[in-house]
């Protein structure tokens, strides 16, 4: 039965529809109100001149469907094959940000992190935030007021001091035995939960009833801290109640079409202000439908877990706008409305937005090279970074089969490499082939140097290598007391970059992304200034060696002909005349008779 046939044989009810190849792969997923008038129209004269029908006609080889009940239904159906399935053929939201959540982890003592990936690993996730430094914000907060820390130190060990954040009153200690409870800090853990939940309330309630217990006790001292956690738990639930009082929960769209290339700007509007704003790129849409194109956007993008506003602005009126906008109300348990403004102050926000969409096409499609800045800024998000990175330094281990051990560190700084603060280290106490424990030392005497002269440290450590290169990295800083560094490391070949602290969440950049190419050339000048400076070693070893194993030439002469030629080949190559000027004509005929014999 061809295609056509089976068409004219689908029911005349609403549900989706599934194009699928010889080999059952799914090529293309939509949605009908009438699944026999929507899947015949593919056949059209007018569809298949369209190029992206007539591929999908030419490539598919059976039609499936799956009946349901409403539009609504069919909505919610086909977004949820188009995740499973993720077919060609249909508009994908890819190359998007994500929002960052906050992580409490499953351990006997919980740490809250920032993080943007959610994963089924036992931790409690709360969000998604936006702006995207909200989420840091609260962090801050949660370590004033809850101390609970964000930092990498390994409680299972026996440490005989509290870092820093401890004595600054941010953490409660759990790294060293007296300074906390399990009974306490679980009790803080507590507290934290129902401050993110948004259980105010009951917090503020059960943080009055604690503090009055203290107080009975003359427990002072604690009763006080209470009464602060108190404090800052009603001031945000007092803005809180302001900001719903005023509030005017927006997402605005627009784009920017030159099939096959997309821009989609969406501004996000709190409060009546504008709080953030995001840019989404397609390189693939050889036929642009803005109105199926906003629908299926709206369904993967609100699906895919962020905060869904009491009002969508859109700049083309949807067919199923009455529905989606029902299906998104059922998710939010609030009522959104989906609107095309045609006037008035709205219509103006409209065309602002189309504007920003615009440059971000011009930005992202005509200009090649970002602005360092945006590309700093990318890398921080990337990376779950609280601020974009200003200086980054960069180290890399050099060897020939663990003979003349060097490191380098090349720094890049405010977009540019820096090249009066490189340095270069002879690996001191590490034998043999050993990357691991190079990379201890050098960091170790790289930040134990600032350290001593109270210079600060960069806003990124960079690390050429794998897992095992990072956490010695990690170890190194450790020792020294430093925490809460920012250190990540990029793997040979495969282009990886794993993050400290976030190792099951490794960072994979598309190979066309300037992120990816900034600390790929950080990384190849940190591995061209180590191998340069390793060579030089080498030559300077080979040379003394073979030398002074000559009868009358003694370390001065050798000193003086390595300075003036540079390598043993070049010595090897010089003229009787030129040896002779360097170390005088007995040395030099020693020279030619020792060269000529070999």
């Amino acid at each position: 039965m061809d295609l056509r046939q089976r068409a004219s044989q689908l029911p005349l009810s609403p549900g989706v529809y599934l194009y699928k190849d010889a080999a059952g792969t799914v090529l293309y997923v939509g949605k009908a109100k009438n699944l026999r008038n929507r899947v015949r129209s593919y056949f059209s004269d007018e569809r298949l001149a369209e190029r992206k029908t007539s591929s999908l006609i030419c490539a598919a080889s059976t039609i499936d469907y799956i009946l349901v009940d409403n539009e609504k239904e069919a909505l919610a159906l086909e977004n949820n094959l188009i995740k499973q399935y993720k077919p060609r053929y249909n508009v994908l939201l890819r190359d998007d940000k994500t929002y960052p959540y906050i992580k409490i982890t499953n351990e006997t003592w919980p740490r809250v992190y920032v993080t943007r990936r959610v994963r089924k690993d036992g931790a409690s996730y709360f969000g998604p935030y936006f702006p995207g430094n909200l989420a840091h914000r609260l962090v801050r907060l949660i370590h004033r007021s809850f101390k609970i820390p964000s930092c990498k130190v390994d409680f299972s060990r026996t440490h005989s001091h509290p870092c820093l954040e401890y004595h600054i009153n941010r953490c409660l200690g759990p790294c060293v035995a007296g300074l906390t409870t399990p009974a306490a800090y679980q009790s803080a853990v507590h507290d934290l939960r129902l401050f993110l939940e948004g259980r105010h309330r009951d917090l503020a309630a059960d943080l009055r009833r604690r503090m009055a217990e203290s107080s009975e006790l003359m427990e002072f001292e604690r009763a006080a801290a209470l009464r602060d956690l108190l404090r800052t738990v009603e001031e945000v639930e007092e803005k809180q109640k302001m900001a719903s009082a005023s509030s005017d929960d927006t997402d605005i769209f627009s784009f920017h079409a030159e099939p096959p290339l997309v821009a989609v700007n969406l501004f996000h509007l709190r409060s009546g202000k504008i709080v953030d704003r995001r840019e989404i790129f397609w390189e693939d849409l050889d036929e642009f439908s803005p109105d199926e194109f906003f629908t299926t956007l709206l369904m993967q993008l609100y699906g895919a877990g962020q905060p869904i506003p009491s009002t969508i602005h859109v700049p083309v009126e949807l067919e199923d706008q009455d529905s989606l906008a029902e299906l998104l109300s059922e998710k939010r348990n609030r009522r959104v409305e989906i609107h095309t403004p045609q006037r008035g102050q709205k219509r103006a926000l409209l065309a602002l937005v189309g504007s920003n969409a615009r440059h971000s096409f011009e930005q992202r499609f005509r200009v090649l090279k970002p602005s360092s800045k945006a590309v700093a800024e990318s890398l921080a998000a990337a990376l779950q970074m609280d601020d974009p990175p200003t200086r980054i330094e960069c180290f890399d281990i050099s060897h020939t089969q663990g003979t003349d051990q060097v490191a380098s560190m090349v720094v890049w700084e405010n977009g540019r490499m820096k090249k009066s603060d490189y340095r270069k280290f002879i690996i001191k106490t590490v034998a043999g082939n050993d990357d691991f424990a190079s990379m201890h030392e050098v960091v170790t005497r790289r930040y134990s140097r600032l350290q001593s002269e109270a210079a600060p440290m960069p806003s990124l450590v960079l690390i050429d290598g794998g897992l095992g290169q990072l956490h010695s990295a990690a170890a190194a800083l450790e020792s020294l007391g430093i925490l809460n560094q920012p250190l990540a490391s990029i793997a040979k070949r495969e282009e990886i970059l794993y993050v400290y602290g976030f190792e099951d969440e490794p960072v994979i950049l598309d190979h066309t992304s300037p992120v990816l190419h900034l600390v790929q050339m950080i990384r190849d000048e940190a591995h061209r200034f180590a191998v340069t400076f390793h060579r030089t070693r080498r030559n300077a070893r080979t040379l003394t060696s073979e030398l002074l194993e000559i009868p009358g030439i003694g370390p001065k002469s050798m000193e003086k002909l390595l300075k003036h030629f540079g390598s043993l080949s070049q010595v090897k190559q010089a003229s009787a005349e030129d040896l002779a000027r360097i170390v005088g004509p007995a040395a030099a005929a020693r020279l030619l008779e020792s060269f000529s014999a070999q």
